[in-house]
C-alpha cells in the first residue's frame, strides 16, 4: 500500500552527458525552476540544493516543479555523485524538509514589459520551457535588444552538446515565426 509519506526518486538521463535528472513524486516548486551554480547561493536559498552541493564533484543544481537536476564537474565521479544525490533527495523529502527558503516570489524572466518582450515570455512559458523541462532543463528570458533575444540556459540545457541546435533550430525559429522583429536568439 502506498502512503502519503512514500517518496519515489527516479533517475533519468538527459541529453547533457554531465547532468542527471531525478524525478520525484512531490511538487517541489509551484512553477518554473531555480538554478544554482554557486554553493553560497544555494546555502542562502535552498536547504536541499545546499545539501547536494556538499557532494564532491557537483557543480550545479536545478530545482524544477517535480524534478532536480545535478550537474557533475569534469573531475566528479558519477558513482559518488549519483548514489549521494539520490540518497540526499530521498532523505530530504522523507523528512519533509523545505526545498526553498521563503524569499518571496521569484521572477523567472527579466527584461522590460514591451509588447514584444511579453510575447517572448508567453511563448517561452507556454511552449518552450515545458518541453525543455522534460529533459531536466530550463530557459529564461534576459532581454530583447536590437532584434536579438538573450536567454539563459539552465539545468541540463547549460553546457549540453545539443543546446545550440535547440536554441537555433527550435527556439529561434519559433520566436521568429511568431514575432517578425526577432532576428536572432543567443545564450548568455
Amino acid at each position: 500500500m502506498v502512503t502519503q509519506s512514500d517518496v519515489y526518486v527516479s533517475l533519468e538521463f538527459t541529453p547533457n552527458p554531465n547532468t542527471l535528472k531525478y524525478s520525484v513524486n512531490r511538487e517541489l516548486l509551484s512553477q518554473g525552476a531555480v538554478n544554482f551554480i554557486h554553493k553560497e547561493d544555494a546555502q542562502k536559498r535552498s536547504p536541499l540544493a545546499a545539501r547536494l552541493f556538499e557532494v564532491p564533484g557537483i557543480s550545479a543544481v536545478m530545482l524544477g516543479k517535480t524534478f532536480i537536476t545535478v550537474t557533475k564537474a569534469e573531475d566528479g565521479d558519477w558513482d559518488l555523485v549519483h548514489k549521494s544525490s539520490s540518497a540526499i533527495i530521498e532523505n530530504h523529502l522523507v523528512q519533509n524538509e523545505p526545498v526553498l527558503n521563503d524569499l518571496g516570489p521569484q521572477e523567472a524572466h527579466k527584461g522590460g514589459q514591451t509588447e514584444i518582450e511579453n510575447k517572448i515570455r508567453e511563448i517561452l512559458d507556454q511552449e518552450i520551457r515545458p518541453a525543455v523541462a522534460m529533459d531536466g532543463g530550463d530557459i529564461t528570458f534576459e532581454k530583447f535588444e536590437d532584434g536579438v533575444v538573450y536567454l539563459y540556459l539552465q539545468g541540463s540545457c547549460s553546457g549540453c552538446p545539443s543546446s545550440t541546435a535547440t536554441l537555433k533550430v527550435g527556439i529561434e525559429s519559433r520566436l521568429r515565426e511568431a514575432i517578425p522583429e526577432v532576428q536572432e536568439v543567443v545564450s548568455i
